[in-house]
């Protein structure tokens, strides 16, 4: 059976989100550019991504509760107009020690917009459509792997980190412009009350899924962050070899994505997130063989096909466990992702400054195997509880 088209306003919050995974990314892209220009290490540089999901990982609740009143149209249009003027504010900035506050402030808009976008796609269509909407909304992210970062990592590496962020301030703008004219207005996500919070918080599933995202961002993270010097060190790739090989890692994370926003549905969001968490783990264990670009791109490709599917399926997995609570627990989510990101970044910058970088894809596999038992735990546990209550 054919499945009903979704609404159009869902595309311009995939659209947004493409803007803000370009976004987020952009300093792995340009790792070597920001070391070089700045004069610091990339260790250091990297540090930038530490710093920024920090922000997020303690932004992404609280905003969530601060701004649960509000229109989602105009919410997410300003939050878009606030991302822009902070790549903007960057490329100002003459040293590290200037741009490490400014990207700090600019990271609020992630922090506000993949959760609120996830909430808000699931009250744009019926209950049978949730799972395939939230996925649908955050294959944006997959989209900013194949064709937002790999540009940032070329623009970046032929023109300078700086010009690489003055493209994002102007997509944001745009973002902000199809958001206004396609989203309708009203859109308002009852509050979650105090007790509401707390239903979340007590819950073992929904503190159990958001952990399960923790572990796969820090298990990503230690190695994801730092591609770009890894690359350059061990195989002497230049800015567009490390660009081709961001394209093939995103092409494949798009496919994933796709796939499972097609399937979330039918077969569960669980089993989706054990899917595509094995399939990183498998690249992860596989790492150290890839002895040159051809045979890397190879390897990567499970890593792709489940990096961001698993997102995906991670945020229909906490709207299906209780649709009334996903405001709050999308937004734990979103926080599990960048305190992952954060966790990730640190432990992977404090094994390339010690030159360790042989062991970062083993750290790492360990992490993700890490999530895939807490998963499988979490699952389990699903089967003999009792439904979640708003």
């Amino acid at each position: 059976m054919k499945q009903p088209a979704l609404p159009a306003a869902l595309w311009a919050l995939l659209a947004g989100n493409f803007v803000i995974g370009t976004g987020v990314m952009v300093v792995p892209g340009t790792l070597n550019e920001l070391s070089s220009s700045l004069q610091i290490s990339a260790a250091t540089a990297g540090q930038l991504i530490t710093a920024a999901a920090v922000v997020m990982c303690v932004g992404a609740p609280l905003l969530a509760a601060v701004v649960a009143g509000w229109d989602r149209r105009v919410l997410l249009a300003c939050t878009m107009v606030w991302y822009a003027c902070g790549h903007l504010l960057a490329t100002l900035m003459p040293s590290f020690g200037a741009l490490l506050p400014v990207r700090m402030l600019t990271v609020i808009a992630p922090a506000i917009f993949t959760a609120q976008a996830a909430a808000c796609a699931g009250m744009l269509v019926p209950a049978e459509q949730r799972g395939r909407a939230v996925t649908f909304v955050f294959l944006g992210w997959s989209m900013a792997s194949v064709l937002g970062l790999p540009l940032g990592a070329l623009i970046g590496g032929h023109f300078g980190w700086r010009t690489a962020f003055a493209v994002i301030a102007v997509l944001s703008l745009v973002s902000a412009a199809g958001i206004w004219l396609k989203l309708p207005s009203g859109i308002r996500p009852a509050a979650l009350s105090r007790d509401a919070w707390g239903r979340v918080f007590k819950s073992p599933l929904l503190m159990g899924v958001v952990c399960v995202t923790a572990l796969q961002g820090s298990g990503q993270f230690v190695l994801f962050s730092y591609f770009a010097p890894v690359l350059k060190e061990r195989l002497g790739a230049d800015a567009t070899q490390i660009g081709l090989i961001w394209a093939w890692f995103g092409a494949c994370g798009v496919v994933g994505n796709m796939l499972v926003s097609r399937y979330v549905d039918r077969y569960g969001a669980s089993r989706m997130v054990l899917l595509t968490t094995a399939l990183i783990a498998l690249s992860l264990l596989l790492w150290p063989l890839g002895v040159s670009l051809a045979w890397l791109a190879v390897l990567l490709t499970p890593w792709g096909l489940g990096c961001f599917a698993t997102n995906s399926a991670q945020q229909a997995r906490l709207v299906s466990l209780s649709p009334a609570l996903a405001p709050g627990s999308v937004a734990l989510n979103s926080s599990g992702i960048y305190i992952g990101q954060a966790i990730g970044a640190g432990a992977g910058g404090w094994l390339l400054a010690n030159g360790a970088i042989g062991w970062m894809s083993w750290v790492g596999f360990a992490t993700v195997l890490a999530a895939i038992a807490l998963s499988v735990s979490v699952d389990r546990a699903h089967r003999h509880a009792p439904a979640i209550s708003a």
